[in-house]
């Protein structure tokens, strides 16, 4: 029986002492590894498996991290942070206190660039060998980017600067057709060309500068170590183009790559997906969103859906299958879906732009310029709202409410549950003269039966959920299950008030000053960031009326939250519904 070469393999110095001819082995036993692992822990099995021999040589091959490598967005770094010291703990990757799914420049030194978000990988590769060339460092950076994060503008922005440089930046183009979902665009099209040879007259690299050459094989190890050897001493910009096939050495993960980008539990043998439990249970919010949009749709022809890149992880897959030509993934292009949508807008179109409350953060400008200002009803429907749990700091959406409120014209809804996502999902098409906002939070609800016909919510209207005596909880957004449980749970409960204030801006100042003239002390519950968040509206409100009684607000204090479960993560910052029964009954005993 052959040696288990990866059991040697703590750092890549280790790796280097091996013998051309024993990679092909030793790329064999990471893929075991990482399918061992990720079957029973989960996480980003696809990308990972398809560049394990890309990334054995380019530890091979450079000196890292002497040598700086970035990944673009990071799905693809698990063969990385095994081979760079942290294989005997990467068991507890995307786990609390453990190995962060990410690069994360915390975690190790051999992250040298802290991803999470497409398509920073060429400017932040760019500023480092600018940065070494200003110290007179000899430094080799590389930046490792996909098909579909190559295609959004900053890759663009990177590379046209990069062309003008005589920078030590290496590009290489992680080219599997695929991202989360397929890649789409022109881009796409003409990459496949080049791979089959048809562009060779006009290559859009060389014209930008770059030293091209490719495409070559991205799993044959011996054929990459060759050609980044001959480009370690080429000077200036330089672009690799390597095939590669996303999930490679596990067939179900190769001939579905969508749902193995990241699976969840599977039998490491078969590659099956392990069943869930048979049980009715609530829907996705996200799928609430995708079938009410195709319920709305057929009826009004006028509306459109838009998603920057997410049609399955947004689920407006569901209307792009049942009504196509209404439906748009526009690629990993935040600042253009919006703009986009604003432009259809203007042409009598009602249009839904579906993005992750992370990934708006990347359009906040055209949120401002090109839609509020222009006061255009773009309805926004913000997925993975609040904290999301593993994936950690940089897809938590809970800097949303701060980052909308203030803004003019915008309207900002958290519905609590799926039937109120549906009824403000159905409002929003009547006819709003203002640019919306929906939010709500990654997973699943609490209602089964949520399939129930349309009604129509008053917008900036709130409602009481139980009523009390001297303690006024206000809430907005799914939070809400848990501060009803935490109340229930609560010693002198009878003394409590639960408000769904529903809508952040505008806040329902009848119903506001009602509460502050009946209750003595009021706390506000969000998932979302304390500072300039829901509680901070109500706070504005308290002291713009003169209003005297104490206010708390819980939420997202001001820090990042690492990965964890989403549970866990809800416990660390005390909006949980332990925590929250213990800060209620403690309340409600000082009020009786």
């Amino acid at each position: 029986m052959k040696k288990r070469l990866l059991d040697h393999i703590n750092f890549p110095q280790d790796l280097r002492q091996l013998n051309l001819t024993e990679l092909p082995q030793l790329a064999k036993e990471l893929r075991a590894f990482i399918i061992d692992i990720v079957a029973t822990k989960e996480g980003h099995l696809g990308a990972s498996l398809g560049v394990v021999e890309l990334t054995l040589a380019l530890h091979y091959v450079f000196n890292t991290p002497k040598d700086q490598l970035i990944w673009d967005v990071g799905h693809q770094a698990y063969g990385h942070k095994i081979l760079t010291g942290r294989r005997d703990n990467f068991h507890t990757n995307r786990q609390k206190g453990g190995v962060s799914g990410f690069p994360n420049r915390e975690e190790s030194e051999y992250d040298t660039f802290g991803v999470g978000h497409s398509s920073t990988s060429i400017s932040a590769a760019l500023g480092m060998a600018i940065a070494s060339q200003l110290k007179g460092e000899d430094k080799h950076h590389i930046a490792v980017i996909g098909d579909a994060s190559i295609a959004s503008g900053m890759a663009f922005e990177g590379l046209n600067h990069a062309g003008v440089t005589n920078a030590n930046l290496l590009v290489i183009l992680n080219d599997n057709a695929i991202g989360i979902d397929p890649s789409v665009g022109a881009l796409k099209q003409y990459l496949t060309n080049v791979k089959k040879g048809k562009e060779k007259q006009d290559n859009i690299f060389e014209a930008l500068n770059f030293d091209y050459s490719g495409p070559i094989d991205g799993h044959d190890v011996s054929l990459l170590i060759s050609e980044l050897e001959r480009l370690k001493s080429v000077k200036g910009p330089k672009f690799l183009h390597v095939i590669t096939t996303k999930g490679k050495g596990l067939k179900q993960a190769e001939d579905d790559q969508v749902k193995y980008h990241a699976p969840g539990k599977f039998d490491s043998v078969t590659g099956d997906i392990l069943p869930k439990k048979k049980e009715v249970e609530p829907p996705k919010f996200q799928d609430v969103f995708g079938h009410t949009i195709v319920e709305l749709a057929k009826v009004n022809k006028n509306i459109v859906g838009i998603t920057p890149a997410m049609p399955t992880g947004s689920s407006l897959k569901y209307m792009m299958e049942k009504i196509p030509n209404r439906a748009f993934d526009v690629g990993i292009a935040e600042q253009h879906a919006v703009t986009l949508s604003a432009g259809m807008v203007t042409q009598g179109l009602t249009v839904y732009c579906n993005i992750y409350s992370t990934f708006l953060q990347r359009a906040y400008d055209q949120v401002i310029h090109d839609v509020a200002l222009q006061n255009l009803p773009v309805i926004f429907c913000l997925d993975r709202a609040g904290l999301v749990g593993e994936d950690g700091a940089t897809h938590h959406g809970v800097y949303d409410l701060a980052y909308l409120r203030c803004i003019p014209n915008m309207i900002i809804c958290a519905p609590r549950n799926e039937i109120e996502l549906r009824n403000i999902m159905y409002t929003a098409q009547l006819g709003l003269k203002h640019p919306i906002a929906i939010r709500y939070p990654r997973g699943r609800g609490t209602i089964i039966d949520w399939n129930r016909p349309f009604s129509e919510v008053n917008i900036g209207q709130g409602i009481q959920l139980k009523k009390g005596k001297t303690l006024a909880v206000l809430s907005v957004g799914a939070i809400a299950t848990t501060i009803e449980e935490s109340i229930l749970n609560s010693d002198h409960n009878e003394v409590i008030s639960h408000y769904d204030m529903r809508f952040v801006k505008p806040l329902d100042a009848h119903l506001l000053h009602n509460i502050f003239t009946t209750y003595s002390e009021i706390v506000t519950v969000e998932d979302g960031s304390i500072s300039g968040g829901f509680g901070s509206a109500i706070l504005e409100f308290a002291a713009l009326n003169n209003y005297k009684i104490p206010v708390k607000t819980l939420g997202i204090p001001d820090q990042f939250i690492e990965h964890a479960s989403v549970k866990q993560q809800h416990q660390s910052v005390g909006i949980d519904v332990e925590n929250l029964t213990v800060l209620f009954s403690s309340i409600a005993l000082r009020l009786k």
